[in-house]
């Protein structure tokens, strides 16, 4: 009988007897097809910034996908209620959901009164600032928010976060249903031809900046941006903590001056019900591919790591996501 003594060398080991030595080297394998966790994000219309966001992560997490096993697809929707309700139901495992619209899942309020509260609901990270916008064509004699009551304001897609976002908006501000006849439901991808062609003298939107939307629309006529004086801030913002003071800056879309306005923030959430471990391997890949992330948009360009990791989020951090802010020392002090 020969002997048998086990050596290691380097990356792989030696099996030595007193007829041979064989080595062998350990190469890792990639993960099998069958081992791969399948992950959907839902995004929104393709003109908004979460749709090519979506993009960018999917492309970040794909590239790994043979060390860590998740594969990442995206699904264009009608935005944060619609992501909201698909992660509810599990037809998706993340999504790009406005700050405002995260608080009221979470508790079961406005929009989602009927549902009930979302306690599952989980944060991810934190994006940009988004900011109400509502573009007029450089003749219209409109000048605040209240000189539109009556006129055709498109909201959005039926059933989006700008919709409900702008049925919040006019709803705090006093507005009759009479001073909504004229509201429609244009989607992104409509509004510039709508406005410029005169189909409606107005379209609202919760977006962040610049948006390729309004730059399209000043492409084909002329705009003008409207905000919202001190008084009427105030009275939105009251008992709000979901909304923030803003403005659009200045040299954006010809503007000579910033215009005030309020904000919300982009997040991306989940369930609690998917595995700690995607939510780790998500948020990790984004952070190792920052920089280009970061270059994405202008919208993100601003961007800081630190204020990814809970500014703004109603629903409290997935596990998966709190491990790794935790590791890196991003969270915030308490």
């Amino acid at each position: 009988m020969g002997f048998l003594k086990t050596v290691a060398a380097g990356t792989g080991f030696c099996v030595a007897s007193s007829f041979a030595v064989v080595c062998m080297m350990l190469v890792a394998m990639p993960v099998r097809a069958a081992d791969q966790q399948f992950i959907t994000i839902g995004t929104a219309g393709v003109t908004g910034i979460y749709y090519p966001a979506g993009g960018a992560i999917c492309r970040i997490v794909n590239e790994g996908r043979s060390e860590h096993g998740v594969r990442c697809s995206m699904e264009a929707t009608l935005g944060s209620i619609a992501n909201v309700e698909k992660i509810r139901k599990g037809e998706l495992e993340f999504g790009f959901v406005q700050s405002d619209w995260q608080h009221h899942a979470f508790n079961g309020t406005s929009v989602f009164e009927e549902e009930g509260a979302f306690p599952d609901l989980r944060s991810v990270f934190s994006l940009h600032a988004e900011a109400a916008t509502l573009v007029v064509r450089s003749e219209a004699s409109y000048k605040t928010f209240d000189d539109l009551k009556g006129a055709r304001v498109n909201a959005g897609s039926e059933g989006s976060g700008s919709e409900a976002s702008f049925s919040v908006l006019v709803d705090r501000l006093g507005w009759s249903e009479s001073d909504l006849q004229g509201v429609t439901n244009f989607n992104s991808t409509e509004v510039a031809e709508a406005l410029c062609g005169g189909q409606i003298d107005a379209y609202f939107l919760l977006i962040g900046h610049p948006a390729g939307v309004i730059e399209e629309t000043a492409e084909q006529c002329g705009i003008r941006l409207i905000g919202m004086d001190d008084k009427s801030l105030d009275t939105f913002l009251e008992h709000a903590p979901y909304y923030m003071r803003t403005e659009i800056p200045a040299g954006l879309y010809g503007l000579e001056q910033p215009v005030a306005s309020y904000g919300v923030v982009a997040t991306v959430v989940t369930s609690a019900k998917l595995p700690d471990s995607i939510v780790y391997t998500l948020v990790e890949t984004v952070f190792d591919g920052f920089e280009s992330f970061n270059g994405l948009h202008p919208a993100l360009t601003h961007l800081k790591a630190r204020d990814m990791a809970g500014v703004a989020m109603a629903a409290p951090l997935h596990p998966g996501a709190l491990k790794f802010f935790s590791e890196k020392g991003l969270l915030p002090a308490r």
